[in-house]
């Protein structure tokens, strides 16, 4: 069977990933990079035109990987896009994401944006773990879905084009909170004759241990029910605050990283929540 053929705007690292993977799997290719000297690479493997319009007239699925944004606008001005699927998989914002959906629309066009989870040494490697979150039209998804899971598992969440780059920077925010408590972490032990090698393994342990923290939270959030079962409260958490204080201050590290978290705990339980345990927290850190 003749595997759908496609076009990708972009070759970056990312793109060139994702262009290698589809023609892998033997889907036929057509692609363009602002910067030539980067679609050498698919030379007499994939076709290469010397200009966006050119790519995006040779297939009905197009998918974007370019810088940002404003690229897209810079790469596609101009470009007929009727009766075209187009697949956006440059990182961007959820409100972004929902202006180029209405963009597509009134040129004709289906439009699913992506949020890629996974880094190009992971792409087409199926037991990397690497995905792509997927929102936007859902008959889009249901015609391409097989083509879009070659390079990564595809996961769509939902039909409004923003959900996937809320997930994709969701998911991401919560990696550089993890990077931020790890790097304090590292901060307090340096200088001892502590082995950071040896540190770093038994933090990784830790943190795997306290992921179903995540799942605990969405639950309450979902029931409302903050205060049934909980382990350790947010009132014995805030006792406890002075302790990471004070280590910081006496191994000479900075609390910046945790004292905002630190100073969230300690308003929700001054004002008569510390009997919860942190999901609440979720809804006091929202400003509008």
């Amino acid at each position: 069977m003749t595997k759908t053929p496609l076009t990708l705007l972009g070759l970056g690292a990312m793109g060139a990933a994702l262009a290698e993977s589809w023609l892998a799997d033997d889907h036929p290719l057509t692609a363009w990079n602002r910067t030539p000297a980067r679609a050498e690479a698919l030379a007499g493997r994939a076709a290469v035109t010397g200009t966006a319009a050119e790519a995006v007239a040779a297939n009905r699925l197009v998918v974007l990987c370019l810088l940002d944004d404003a690229s897209i606008t810079e790469a596609l001005d101009g470009v007929d896009l009727t009766g075209k699927d187009v697949v956006n998989l440059t990182t961007g914002t959820p409100a972004e994401a929902r202006a180029r959906a209405g963009w597509a629309r009134e040129r004709g066009a289906r439009y699913l944006d992506g949020g890629i989870m996974a880094v190009p040494p992971m792409i087409g490697v199926p037991d990397s773990g690497g995905y792509v979150f997927y929102s936007g039209s859902p008959d889009l998804f249901e015609e391409h879905g097989s083509t879009l899971a070659v390079p990564a598992g595809a996961r769509y969440v939902g039909e409004d084009a923003g959900f996937a780059a809320l997930h994709d920077l969701g998911l991401l925010s919560a990696m550089y909170g993890m990077f931020a408590g790890v790097t304090h972490a590292f901060a307090l032990i340096r200088g001892e004759d502590v082995s950071p090698a040896a540190f770093g393994v038994l933090l990784a342990e830790w943190l795997t241990a306290m992921g179903g923290h995540a799942v605990e939270t969405g639950k309450r959030l979902e029931s409302g029910d903050h205060t049934t079962g909980v382990v350790s409260n947010l009132a014995m958490q805030a006792a406890g605050i002075p302790a990471f204080l004070d280590t910081a201050e006496a191994q000479g590290v900075s609390p910046e990283l945790l004292a905002p978290f630190f100073s969230l705990v300690r308003r929700h339980v001054a004002e008569g929540h510390g009997d919860e345990d942190g999901a609440g927290l979720v809804d006091r850190l929202r400003v509008g």
